[in-house]
């Protein structure tokens, strides 16, 4: 199959870098990094400077997916179906953060981020490793610095990259997120080996910690706690200035 070929569409043309297959063998075309795009950045202004985010106990912050919109990927029903077994609707507001920005889930049918595929793990070029990190931590500052007010407890589900620019944004506005999956987890289940050492964030044990941390939330919100969560099992990691 082809690639390397621009193909047209709603905005600019995007490069075709590289084809790959969903797990039923079904070819998805891979593009150009989509966090350099003027598009990209048109759209997570106009969240930051006019959308309104509508306050919840839990703001749950979840990695981008290859498959769009990203609700219907495999990963994304795992983790939705985790968090409503977990969480009432009322409770929580989720966040898709990583190649695409930093996007209200609610907002996934809208252009560009239903017009993009690429995955940051296949990009070995450090300078573009850098500039995601940079052009990140940027557009998760600025949505952690809009929504302060929004969310009583925050948590990241998140590993790699997305997880590094996470835990500088929050470091760097002030303001509290736990990190699942647990740092000695991520530890246990990486394999060097592999291609993506750390895998998967749908690996049971990486759920199975996911599930616990929401169940730890629920009863927080449930209690009326006002504070940010205390007594979380080593290696829990939640960032603070």
């Amino acid at each position: 199959m082809q690639k390397d070929r621009m193909v047209q569409g709603a905005g600019a043309p995007r490069r075709v870098v590289e084809i790959v297959q969903d797990r039923h063998g079904n070819p998805i075309e891979i593009f150009d990094p989509p966090f350099y795009r003027r598009e990209f950045e048109d759209a997570y202004r106009f969240i930051i400077d006019s959308y309104p985010v509508a306050p919840r106990d839990i703001g749950l912050f979840l990695p981008c997916a290859v498959r769009k919109p990203y609700s219907r990927s495999p990963s994304h029903k795992l983790f939705r179906q985790v968090v409503d077994g977990v969480l009432a609707p009322e409770d929580y507001h989720i966040v898709v953060f990583g190649t695409c920005g930093t996007v209200p889930a609610e907002l996934e049918g809208m252009y560009p981020y239903r017009n993009y595929h690429y995955m940051l793990g296949r990009n070995k070029d450090e300078r573009v490793r850098r500039d995601f990190h940079r052009i990140e931590v940027y557009r998760l500052k600025g949505y952690l610095e809009k929504t302060r007010d929004t969310y009583r407890h925050r948590l990241a589900y998140c590993i790699g990259p997305f997880r590094k620019a996470m835990v500088e944004a929050a470091e760097a506005t002030g303001i509290a997120v736990d990190l699942l999956p647990s740092d000695p987890m991520i530890e246990r289940l990486y394999d060097i080996d592999c291609p993506f050492p750390e895998g998967s964030l749908s690996m049971q044990g990486y759920i199975d910690e996911f599930r616990e941390g929401l169940e730890r939330l629920a009863g927080m919100v449930h209690a009326g706690d006002t504070t940010a969560p205390e007594g979380c099992p080593e290696g829990h990691r939640s960032v603070r200035a």
